[in-house]
């Protein structure tokens, strides 16, 4: 049975990858617009932001499901990626018509003649890249660092985690903040957005689109077949214990801090990658990425898709987010109480989620079953 699990995974990981990656591009760019099998720009971009969504659930359920943390911090670490990326992004921008400069527009609202000196690293694509990944994963080192060296956990560590991200939040609202004696601007609240060109290219080719599009889906499947490989290993296995029992976990000899810490930082690694994808896609980045809200909508994405399994988040964010989608438009006033419902009901009547439902469901399916064919037996009898 888990050999042949196994294979259907296999099979159901080529498909999902031969569709993202080959067919959705291929119909964007080759078939005709007035076509039925037609999938628009538009499209491609509402679904790059979703993928990007999907990996940030996966990167939580990585900590969550198979590490027993529940963070509230992922959307700050997924606002990271895309502030470094973002960076990259503004200073690709060109020369403003207005304040006739290279620089970026708020900058030369705040009078600053040339580019600070933090800045001008991210002109460099390359760098640009591993600060993507270093940055947020610098945060996760030094915050996990300092909390599970200290043995915080459970609801302490949740709280923790929920005041990182607001207090760092509440510094990227501010037009400019000091911090170790150095002057930063990000933007404020309007963050980063009117983006130009990326690595050359115009951000809105359709070109461009898709290939922000493809790199997404390919990130994602890549987390995907990371995480599956993880759970194979022997630290894969130390890991769930740690969910299950930690003190057990301790007690023979291994160093659970070690392993929650290489776990965060690699979770804040990945959410980074993929807030560095979102940012083109969506096409501007603000400190309400970060909010504490956004990280608990994540926490219902994993939730709601099943946590502790490896294809539950993914269907969760995009079934959340197509929700969202749909519900601002046709009841702008009413998603908060729809997505707090959405939430208590995977509390009380759906523990394992969307993915789990149908194992949750099969008992009362099989004893409809049993007393439809009882029924058909006592009808066959009585008429013979």
């Amino acid at each position: 049975m888990k050999i042949l699990d196994t294979k259907r995974e296999s099979i159901g990981f080529v498909a999902a990858a031969v569709v993202l990656l080959v067919l959705l591009p291929f119909s964007n760019a080759v078939v005709p617009e007035g076509s039925t099998f037609h999938f628009a720009g538009y499209q491609l971009s509402l679904w790059g932001k979703y993928i990007t969504y999907a990996t940030l659930a996966m990167s939580l359920n990585l900590l969550w499901g198979y590490t027993g943390l529940l963070c509230l911090c992922q959307s700050l670490f997924f606002a990271l990626g895309g502030y470094a990326f973002g960076m990259y992004l503004m200073l690709h921008v060109g020369v403003d018509p207005v304040y006739n400069t290279s620089l970026p527009d708020f900058m030369d609202f705040l009078g600053y003649s040339e580019l600070p000196a933090y800045w001008r690293p991210f002109e460099n694509p390359i760098f640009t890249m591993l600060a993507v990944m270093a940055v947020p994963g610098l945060v996760a080192f030094v915050f996990g660092f300092l909390a599970f060296r200290s043995r915080i956990k459970g609801v302490y560590f949740s709280i923790l985690t929920q005041a990182l991200t607001y207090a760092v939040c509440l510094m990227f609202f501010q037009n400019q903040f000091t911090l170790l004696w150095v002057d930063f601007t990000f933007g404020g609240n309007n963050g980063f957005t009117n983006f130009k060109r990326i690595f050359g290219a115009s951000v809105n080719d359709a070109s461009t689109t898709r290939w922000l599009f493809i790199g997404s889906c390919a990130f994602m499947l890549f987390v995907y077949a990371l995480i599956s490989m993880m759970l194979k290993t022997k630290f894969g296995k130390v890991q769930q214990a740690i969910r299950d029992s930690e003190n057990r976990v301790r007690f023979s000899g291994y160093s659970t801090t070690t392993y929650k810490l290489f776990i965060f930082v690699l979770s804040g690694v990945i959410a980074g990658v993929a807030g560095a994808f979102y940012v083109p896609q969506v096409g501007i980045i603000n400190p309400g990425e970060m909010t504490a809200a956004k990280s608990l909508d994540v926490v219902v994405w994993v939730a709601l898709g099943g946590r502790g399994t490896k294809f539950g988040p993914i269907l969760g964010a995009i079934v959340v987010s197509m929700l969202k989608s749909y519900a601002t438009r046709a009841f702008p006033d009413s998603w908060l109480i729809i997505l707090g419902s959405i939430f208590v009901l995977v509390v009380l009547f759906m523990p394992n989620g969307l993915v789990g439902l149908p194992q949750q469901l099969a008992p009362w399916i099989n004893r409809i079953r049993g007393k439809k064919n009882l029924v058909e037996r006592n009808e066959t009898s009585t008429a013979s």
